[in-house]
C-alpha cells in the first residue's frame, strides 16, 4: 500500500501556489487542481509496485499536546506572523479532504487525537507484526520522523518535495540521536533544556556533537541526572513512534479497517462542476 502524509502534500502544494504568485491570497481552484494532480501522479508512478493509496490526515487535536502543552505551539505564532489568511487556508484544505473522502476511490484516515504520523506508523507496525497481512509499503512524505520506520524491511519512503527516496540513514541511530536533540520545528527542546525553552524564547543548553557521540550508545540511566532523565522521557514520548498510546493505535487500526472508498461514479460530474478540465483526460488515473 501507499501511505500518503496528506498534511505535508497539501501544505507543500499550497505554499508552492502562494509562492509562485507572490501574494497571500489562496486560489481554491488552483490548490484543488495541484493536490489532485499530485495524487494522480503518485498513483500512476507507484501503484503498480505498491498497491493503492491510503490518505492519512492530522486531526484537529493531538494527543501529544495533551501530554506536552508546548507541542507545536511555535507554529501558531509563525502562522500569525506569516500574513496569510490561515482560516481560509484550512477551510480550503478541509473542503478538499471531504470531497476526496466522498468521491475518490481511496481510504481516507483521520482519527481523533492522532496526527498523520500516528496513522502511518500504526498501520506500518500492524502490517509488520501480522504475517497474514504482510505487504510492501511506501510512505509518501519528506518528514524525517518516518526514518525510524525504515527498520521494517517492507517499508520504503519517498519525498515528493525532493523527488527522491529517503534512504541511507540508520533508523536506530536516527531515533536515539533525535530524542537527544529534540525537534525545534515541533517545539520539542533538546533533552538538556526545560519544557518552556521555545515558548519563552530561552536559549537551549548546549548539546555538543561530542556529547551526542558519547551518549548515543549508552543507556540513559548511565549518564542522566533526574532532570535529564525526565526530559529524555519527554522527548522519547513525543518523538519515538513506538510510544503512540495503545488505545489510540487500536482506534486508528479500527478506522483503517472500517474505512470505505469514495463513490468513483461521481468523479466525472465532480471534475465538470469544479472546472478541472486539465485533469479530465487523466480521469482514469484516479
Amino acid at each position: 500500500m501507499i501511505l500518503v502524509d496528506m498534511n505535508q502534500v497539501t501544505i507543500s502544494n499550497l505554499m508552492m501556489q502562494i509562492g509562485s504568485k507572490q501574494q497571500n491570497e489562496v486560489d481554491e481552484d488552483l490548490v484543488r487542481h495541484m493536490v489532485l494532480n499530485s495524487i494522480r501522479m503518485y498513483r500512476s508512478r507507484f501503484q503498480g509496485e505498491y498497491g493503492e493509496l491510503v490518505l492519512c490526515y492530522d486531526s484537529k487535536k493531538y494527543w501529544r499536546r495533551d501530554y506536552f502543552p508546548n507541542y507545536k505551539s511555535n507554529r501558531k505564532k509563525d502562522r500569525a506572523n506569516s500574513g496569510l489568511d490561515w482560516d481560509t487556508i484550512f477551510t480550503t484544505l478541509n473542503n478538499l479532504r471531504d470531497d476526496i473522502k466522498e468521491i475518490f476511490p481511496y481510504k481516507v484516515i483521520e482519527t481523533e487525537g492522532a496526527e498523520a504520523d500516528d496513522v502511518i506508523a500504526s498501520i506500518v507496525q500492524h502490517v509488520a507484526e501480522t504475517p497474514s497481512e504482510f505487504e510492501h509499503i511506501l510512505i509518501l512524505s519528506g518528514d524525517k520522523d518516518f526514518i525510524q520506520l525504515h527498520k521494517y524491511n517492507n517499508v520504503k519512503q519517498y519525498s515528493p518535495t525532493l523527488k527522491k527516496f529517503v534512504q541511507g540513514i540508520d533508523p536506530d541511530i536516527y531515533i536515539r540521536e533525535h530524542v537527544l536533540k529534540g525537534d525545534r520545528s515541533d517545539g520539542v527542546p533538546n533533552f538538556l533544556s526545560p519544557d518552556n525553552t521555545f515558548v519563552d524564547e530561552i536559549r537551549q543548553k548546549p548539546l555538543s556533537k561530542k556529547k551526542i557521540e558519547t551518549w548515543i550508545d549508552l543507556n540513559p540511566s548511565d549518564y542522566c541526572t533526574e532532570e535529564m532523565m525526565r526530559n529524555y522521557q519527554r522527548n522519547k514520548t513525543l518523538i519515538d513512534l513506538e510510544c503512540i498510546p495503545s488505545d489510540l493505535k487500536a482506534t486508528i487500526l479500527e478506522d483503517y479497517q472500517n474505512a470505505e472508498h469514495g463513490d468513483r461514479t461521481k468523479l466525472l460530474n465532480y471534475f465538470i462542476n469544479k472546472r478541472l478540465k486539465n485533469l479530465m483526460n487523466d480521469i482514469g488515473d484516479f
